[in-house]
């Protein structure tokens, strides 16, 4: 017998179904669990007579942390029936166990999510210590699934609909204090005696249990889909959801498919239905792209696959930030509240408060709403010195620099900062579009120059890139990766070039939905297209918050360097309509209103005046819209890959979502191609080079790729 459940029954005839895992740190729902469950249920059940209570624990730190990711991932739509079936006796199992008469008692010593928390919602009691920093809840939605373990219809009959919906659909994790008030948790525990103590004492209250939508009389919390008050608010539901996701994303759609209709059946049907739901998403491409990518890689990330390797890690201990605008204030905010001391320096005494000020706010409004105290905001504060004294920046063992997108006041920034640092402090510079190599030629140290590219707002986007120079150290970049993460953020390693990565497949996309509008396509189609594409925001609203001016700057600097390194400039056809808007000062969001005008206290609206500018005839098919959207910045990424820019797909996936928002569900860029298919995207690339611009054409690399029947992988 598979040993990753122990049955041990105790002197009061309790057995306790310990789980502990023989291949890894975590209990995860495996082949060995599936063994070790069914047989400890046989057990359990063929002893049922002499046994008081059940109680699941774990062995581990935590109580048990989901499905086996692994599996799920490889099973094809050719398995469907033997992977329904394999759930479908998994819940039997937990549903024998449930339905016994016994009490049966889940001790929650640590974080219990998706397939652990469902082994929870099968107990009648549950229990769990008093931290907030064990998480429990059921995120499988974040992967492109559903609770598939009985999740959902546990989850809408202990709470029902309207209360499931959120916590399902949203994949939100609880802090045990709060299940508590909503009802999940049955009480805390003040550590692992009490909480042992608390689980043994309710199967003595207890000795005959039963799950409340298993006992006569059990009516559901809201009502049934049929009850009245249901009814009026249930066909709300799915056209809210639809705008939510515009129908990129299945598995929220099956999630409230599978709890409606399951609502309307007894118990056992319900969760054959959930199993039928669970089983099309984790045979479906969805899926298969957002596990591939947000679990497989972004772990390899915070694993460190890109750092290094044989490197001392040293943490940060003082950060100096030169400038404290925008983005020098959030990057200083993202220190201080992690326990590093930050040096905000700027030009002025007032400019640096003002830098400072901005964490004062966040403080605040966290304080409001009690997600800190003020002992805490206190600590974050002091760590953070306002200074126009470069002398301040001594100590610092790394310097950021968030200063203007000048090449020359960056030099000067750089000189000053490195007169005051030792010779082993890193040096990095926050610039989103010029070429770090070009940036070190000021620095007397070039082996620690790098880039760290930070995103706006610095305190609500994960991602930083970070970006070597020709002579940037192996040192650096590994002092660099273990900062980003020290920050709690996530990490991505290119290459130098103008733009770099990110930025070069961002201004792809602003550009094509401007273009677009030069072609007379009308302004709402382009922004609708991008949201159903999958882009969290349309690109003519992403060129207003950028700044037209921005963009036509940074333009008018790319086109001087290229024309200082003898290279000619091929104009966008976006650049006229830029220009265009700019001569009658429409500049963007910030100038006052671009392609959207802003009214105060309203909601922004298209500028009116778009279609006498440019037209709006074009009748252009959508999936011509959604996907030179999603091309153009596929293909940019693959050229990054060609030139060495880019070195791993998982930089190239993640990159692509966390720092640009490129379509979630597809995985990112580089995975957008794997799953349209190499060879069928290059030939669909081919025709939109054909109907669109050359820019469309797919480089040499994917083109070799598609016809050696190789995909995008690291």
């Amino acid at each position: 017998m598979s040993n990753a459940i122990r049955y041990e029954k105790d002197a009061k005839n309790i057995v306790h179904l310990i789980m502990d895992n023989p291949n890894g740190s975590a209990n995860v729902m495996d082949k060995d669990f599936q063994d070790s469950f069914a047989a400890v249920t046989e057990k359990l059940v063929s002893e049922a007579d002499s046994v008081t209570g059940v109680i699941f624990r774990s062995a581990k730190k935590t109580f048990f942390a989901g499905g086996d990711l692994n599996s799920i991932y490889k099973v094809t739509p050719e398995q469907s029936q033997e992977f329904f079936e394999m759930v479908e006796g998994l819940k039997a199992n937990m549903r024998q166990i449930e339905t016994l008469g016994k009490p049966v008692v889940a001790a929650i010593n640590g974080a219990a999510l998706g397939g652990g928390w469902e082994i929870c919602l099968s107990a009648h009691h549950r229990v769990a210590l008093d931290s907030d920093k064990i998480k429990v809840g059921l995120p499988e939605v974040t992967l492109g699934l559903l609770p598939g373990g009985g999740g959902v219809v546990r989850t809408v009959r202990l709470l029902g609909l309207e209360a499931a919906f959120p916590l399902l659909m949203e994949g939100k994790q609880l802090s045990p204090s709060k299940a508590l008030k909503m009802g999940l948790m049955s009480e805390l525990a003040t550590d692992t005696d009490d909480l042992m103590a608390k689980a043994v004492a309710f199967i003595e209250a207890n000795p005959q249990s039963a799950q409340p939508f298993d006992q006569k009389g059990y009516k559901m919390p809201g009502g049934k889909p049929n009850n009245p008050a249901m009814a009026q608010k249930l066909p709300i539901a799915p056209a809210m959801l639809k705008d939510k996701t515009k129908g990129c994303f299945p598995a929220p759609e099956a999630i409230m498919s599978a709890a409606v209709e399951g609502a309307q059946t007894d118990f056992e049907t319900a969760t054959r239905i959930e199993s039928r739901y669970f089983t099309k998403l984790v045979t479906g491409q969805v899926s298969k792209n957002m596990i591939g990518t947000f679990w497989f890689q972004l772990n390899e990330i915070k694993a460190g696959a890109r750092r290094p390797k044989d490197i001392e890690k040293k943490p940060v201990k003082k950060v100096g930030i030169l400038g404290a605008g925008m983005m020098g204030a959030g990057i200083a905010w993202s220190c201080a509240s992690k326990g590093i001391d930050v040096v905000l320096k700027d030009v002025s005494q007032e400019s640096a408060e003002k830098g400072k000020a901005y964490s004062e706010n966040l403080l605040k409004k966290r304080l409001s709403r009690g997600r800190t105290t003020p002992e805490k905001s206190e600590a974050i504060l002091s760590r953070i010195l306002p200074t126009s004294s470069a002398e301040d920046l001594k100590g610092c063992d790394l310097v950021i620099e968030a200063v203007f997108e000048n090449r020359d006041l960056k030099a000067k920034v750089t000189q000053e900062a490195e007169a005051q640092l030792e010779n082993s402090a890193i040096f990095a510079s926050n610039t989103s579009t010029l070429p770090i190599s070009g940036l070190a030629e000021a620095s007397t140290r070039p082996a620690n120059f790098i880039g760290l590219h930070f995103f706006s707002p610095v305190d609500k986007m994960p991602l930083v890139e970070i970006i070597c120079g020709e002579k940037t150290s192996d040192a650096a970049l590994a002092f660099a990766y273990d900062f980003v993460l020290q920050i709690a953020k996530t990490p991505i390693v290119v290459n130098d070039s103008r733009g770099f990565f990110t930025s070069r497949v961002f201004g792809t996309f602003l550009n094509e939905g401007v273009a677009m509008l030069g072609e007379g396509v009308p302004a709402s189609s382009i922004e609708n297209a991008g949201l159903l594409a999958g882009m969290p925001v349309g690109p003519l609203a992403v060129a207003d918050e950028v700044s037209l001016e921005l963009t036509a700057k940074i333009r008018n600097q790319t086109i001087k360097d290229m024309e200082a390194e003898g290279k000619a400039y091929t104009p966008h056809p976006a650049e006229a309509v830029i220009d265009r808007m700019l001569s009658i000062e429409r500049a963007g969001r910030v100038a006052g209103g671009g392609f959207y005008n802003y009214p105060q206290g309203g909601k922004k609206k298209l500028f009116s005046e778009l279609k006498d500018m440019f037209g709006d005839e074009n009748e252009m098919p959508l999936k011509d819209i959604k996907e030179r959207l999603l091309f153009i910045q596929a293909v940019e990424t693959a050229r990054c890959f060609e030139e060495n820019v880019l070195t791993s797909v998982r930089d190239a996936n993640i990159g692509s979502i966390f720092g640009i928002g490129f379509a979630a569900w597809s995985g990112g860029a580089l995975q957008y191609i794997n799953q349209y298919g190499l060879p069928e995207f290059v030939a669909r690339a081919n025709e939109l080079a054909d109907q669109y611009g050359e820019r469309f054409t797919p480089p040499a690399l994917l083109v070799e790729m598609a016809e050696k029947g190789e995909t995008f992988k690291d």
